[in-house]
């Protein structure tokens, strides 16, 4: 059995089949799904689909993309219906920064308070947190710390590699393992895998982004987790119904203690 903790099935891409792509993916064994908070407008519809299968559920949050949308949306009433397991996915992104050195530093600014304010709801409502990071480790390893983050935990999403966050594992964040594990080119995950602490390790697509090998081009869906857990078990050497159970066991630690 394997948990999806991170796919976007309120995506236009689902829309046409998203029965078919969920029976798949339970023939295959996947066991639960989670939608992240990615994007505000489609939340309702996560929140439709949640309710609708018992075996999805869903997390609120704002994407360091989308940080103009933070005060309109009304975190309480989502994060009070019992199919919310975490807030996120939020955190700082300085990929795609642009303008002058002052309007970056205005933008990095602006992620970090909305990051903050995003941990200080985890934090009153006691759920895990979703969090993205890119090209900015040493920003976010800082504010979960000094937020003490670690009170509720949560994982690191489409994890980027960077040794520097693997202490986080010392203060109850997990690592989410996806497609990228699978490209060849993904020498940095694939090198520093097996420095991951075994019960921080979990397992996403991050549908209908990042397919793995060797559905590359196509769009990503939940049943691809198994080429992942595939790829996870040979780099580890370990079989491969133990990664799928010490990672559905994480999962279940993390998102779902209280079901």
């Amino acid at each position: 059995m394997i948990i999806d903790t991170h796919i976007h099935l309120d995506s236009d891409r689902y829309k046409d089949d998203l029965n078919d792509v969920l029976n798949r993916a339970r023939d295959g064994g996947i066991k639960k799904f989670i939608i992240p908070g990615a994007d505000a407008d489609t939340l309702d519809y996560a929140l439709e689909i949640s309710k609708n299968n018992e075996d999805v559920f869903f997390a609120v949050g704002i994407h360091p993309y989308d940080i103009d949308g933070f005060d309109s949306l009304n975190f309480d009433s989502y994060l009070s219906d019992e199919k919310c397991v975490a807030v996120g996915e939020c955190g700082l992104d300085y990929f795609r920064l642009e303008g002058s050195d002052e309007e970056k530093e205005l933008e990095k600014s602006r992620q970090k308070e909305i990051f903050i304010a995003q941990i200080k709801i985890a934090k009153r409502y006691k759920k895990p947190l979703i969090i993205h990071i890119r090209d900015a480790s040493s920003d976010a390893k800082k504010i979960l710390l000094e937020q003490n983050a670690g009170e509720v935990g949560g994982v690191l999403h489409c994890y980027n590699a960077d040794e520097d966050l693997l202490s986080l594992a010392n203060d109850g964040f997990y690592f989410g393992i996806g497609g990228v594990v699978t490209f060849k080119n993904a020498k940095k995950l694939i090198n520093v895998l097996s420095k991951i602490p075994k019960d921080k390790l979990l397992i996403e697509t991050d549908g209908p982004y990042l397919t793995p090998t060797p559905h590359r081009g196509e769009r990503n869906e939940p049943i691809y987790t198994k080429y992942i857990a595939k790829k996870m078990s040979e780099l580890l050497e370990m079989p491969l119904d133990e990664i799928e159970n010490i990672t559905t066991n994480n999962a279940i630690k993390l998102f779902f203690n209280h079901y």
